[in-house]
């Protein structure tokens, strides 16, 4: 049987039934209406999403070890108002620049632990966050990468036409990174087999996390050309344990070298459409 250690304080609790109407699967219960408790044939059911202690507004609620004392309030004023959020994306940028410098540990763990709580598809939370953060792991793997892909062009099997053969080469020539961008550090998410939507909760999570390393002064740059040369060179995907998962993909990130004085105006860069009554 499931144990949830799920538990409520009978000191704070006011019986408003919060709890029981936001449950997504309606498993808390309150048939006397003073108390509100968890049937033990449904508690197998639950999915751990933790609203039940989010929204009990005395507190009353601990779930699955987690007391509503660890968490943080959500009061008045305590989120980033509109505004702040609309400088934030429109202020966004791709970031090709970096200072070949470390993050802070300490910071780069705190960005992580966060991002944990990013949404995914039916509460499964089978992701992984492989990490790289440091400078010089970062660099011994570009020329790792750079090898096994040279071994793949001259083995036939990587067209010597390609971007990646040309950013091989690139690197060869002169020392141009095209892979990595001078990036110090990368966070590559995975899902892994349990995961129901593994493309959305991979890229949600990667979402959150280069909003929140903006938000913290770091610079961010989608990295495509990683999962391009991992899939070319699958030697290297079984180094990073990653050639289980259904699904990865890479954002680069550290303390941008170039800083951008404006938003841009692209607010017609998608089609609005709206569906009318008569429609439907």
């Amino acid at each position: 049987m499931k144990n949830l250690n799920f538990s409520i304080d009978k000191n704070k609790c006011i019986s408003c039934n919060a709890c029981v109407k936001d449950c997504p699967r309606d498993i808390i219960k309150n048939p006397d209406g003073k108390i509100p408790g968890i049937p033990p044939e449904l508690a197998a059911d639950c999915l751990e999403c933790q609203h039940c202690l989010a929204v009990c507004p005395t507190a009353a609620i601990s779930i699955l070890g987690v007391s509503p004392d660890d968490c943080l309030p959500l009061t008045i004023g305590s989120l980033p108002t509109l505004a702040q959020e609309t400088r934030l994306l429109r202020g966004r940028r791709s970031i090709r620049q970096f200072r070949q410098q470390n993050v802070n540990p300490g910071q780069i763990q705190e960005l992580l632990a966060t991002v944990a709580n990013s949404p995914t598809g039916c509460n499964d939370r089978a992701l992984r966050f492989t990490v790289i953060d440091d400078l010089a792991v970062m660099r011994r793997l570009l020329v790792r990468l750079v090898n096994l892909l040279e071994f793949e062009i001259n083995q036939g099997r990587l067209d010597a036409e390609s971007f990646l053969a040309e950013a091989v080469t690139a690197y060869r020539k002169d020392g141009t990174d095209n892979f990595f961008r001078g990036a110090p550090h990368a966070l590559i998410v995975s899902a892994g087999p349990a995961a129901t939507c593994p493309v959305e909760d991979a890229n949600i999570a990667l979402s959150y996390f280069e909003l929140l390393a903006q938000s913290a002064g770091l610079g961010t740059l989608w990295c495509g050309m990683l999962k391009f040369a991992l899939d070319a060179a699958p030697e290297l995907k079984k180094v990073l344990k990653l050639d289980g998962e259904q699904y990865f993909y890479t954002v680069l990130f550290g303390i941008p070298a170039v800083h951008y004085a404006r938003t841009v105006q692209r607010d017609n860069a998608a089609e609005v459409r709206r569906i009318a009554i008569d429609e439907l």
